[in-house]
């Protein structure tokens, strides 16, 4: 611990806790109210309803969130995808322009190659590895750059150190997904980064029963998206709010049990004669593996591969586990495993996630805290099978 700052482990426990208890209670309760006594408010955001996302179990949240990624403020929200376009739509309005890089989660990639542009809101995407590409896609009007910390489904790693770089020079705003990565692995508030932002269903709650999202950064900049989310009403209930905050108490010990199961699946998959290739940072030669060594303390728990056989061998694999469960997200506690061209980039058009590079054979594990040799296990019988008809 250096200073007054508490490590992450502790911060994730107790961080946000209200100075009294209430009641004795050693675990913050459920506020089941929408509405509040009034006091002294005078403006509209800070009126207390429910809507408003200011209930205690909310303030516990921003508080602990805040705390634990390094930032001044935090507000938690209904789910990732409304962390995400609140968010944008707080820092951007008709007539702006914003960057972002190419390969995104297919619904932020749909929100802004689609649904943005309707609104007057231009994006021009850009591949996070050429830094010196960018520029050329720099207009009077571009305000806001937006990338991942890890690409959903490739795991590639941007140039996130030349992202801050360049945002500071061109005065944008710089937005980075942190949930691949989660705070315990890569705290990106103290790289430079403005606004962190989280599918909070994903890491940080851990046991796949809620979705959330939230969204990390200074207190003007947190407060701007609460005035938008509080108009746009993406609020997350109380007792979701109670699930997320336990949630986040084990969130160093899950972590750090994916990372080890991340790497050791992804090392087993990498030397398998019917993968052709596997996509995880952690790996020696992945293309970003030592800029992810020099920023993350890990890489956490999700891993892509390529089969030899394509779609179809993909489809027999995922039949075949038995322990690992075929379902979308990640995060969670059990192991998941998805073919991402049927699940979270089924809305992206073909032809546009054939550039991308996720083909029909694409198979998406995240990784649960389940034994590792289990997992090998489960996957060595279910690629056997495959192999018997390629």
């Amino acid at each position: 611990m250096t200073g007054n700052r508490r490590n992450i482990q502790t911060e994730l426990v107790h961080a946000g806790d209200p100075t009294e208890r209430v009641e004795g209670a050693v675990v913050l309760p459920i506020f089941q109210s929408a509405t509040y006594a009034s006091g002294d408010e005078s403006l509209y955001d800070e009126i207390r309803y429910l809507r408003l996302n200011n209930s205690p179990n909310h303030r516990a949240l921003h508080r602990k969130l805040a705390a634990v990624a390094g930032g001044q403020d935090a507000v938690v929200t209904s789910s990732g995808m409304a962390a995400i376009t609140t968010t944008l739509f707080a820092l951007l309005e008709s007539g702006d322009h914003f960057l972002a890089q190419d390969c995104l989660y297919g619904g932020t990639h749909s929100f802004a190659s689609e649904d943005l542009p309707k609104l007057g809101i231009g994006c021009d995407f850009v591949s996070g590895n050429r830094p010196e590409t960018w520029a050329a896609q720099l207009t009077a009007s571009t305000r806001v750059f937006y990338v991942e910390a890890m690409t959903n489904p490739l795991l590639e790693v941007a140039d996130l150190e030349a992202v801050v770089e360049f945002s500071r020079h061109h005065g944008l705003v710089s937005v980075i997904d942190n949930t691949f990565a989660s705070p315990v692995n890569f705290r990106p508030l103290e790289l430079g980064f403005d606004v962190e932002v989280h599918s909070a269903t994903k890491y940080l709650n851990g046991h796949a029963d809620i979705v959330a999202g939230c969204v990390i950064g200074t207190a003007e900049t947190v407060a701007r998206i609460v005035h938008k989310l509080n108009h746009l009403g993406g609020t997350l209930d109380p007792h979701a709010c109670f699930l997320l905050n336990r949630g986040l108490m084990t969130l160093a010990l899950r972590v750090r049990q994916q990372n080890a199961n991340g790497l050791g699946l992804a090392e087993f998959l990498h030397a398998h004669p019917s993968v052709q290739q596997v996509n995880y940072p952690g790996l020696s030669d992945h293309p970003q593996h030592e800029r992810a060594s020099r920023l993350f303390d890990g890489c956490s728990g999700v891993l892509s591969f390529e089969l030899v056989g394509g779609g179809a061998a993909a489809e027999k694999l995922l039949r075949g586990l038995e322990l690992a469960i075929v379902a979308p997200s990640l995060g969670g506690v059990e192991t998941l495993v998805s073919r991402p061209a049927l699940t979270s980039h089924a809305g992206v058009p073909p032809e546009t996630r054939a550039a991308l590079g996720i083909t029909d054979g694409l198979v998406r594990v995240a990784v649960g805290i389940e034994a590792i040799e289990d997992l090998r296990a489960d996957f060595d019988g279910a690629l056997a099978a495959v192999s018997q008809v390629l």
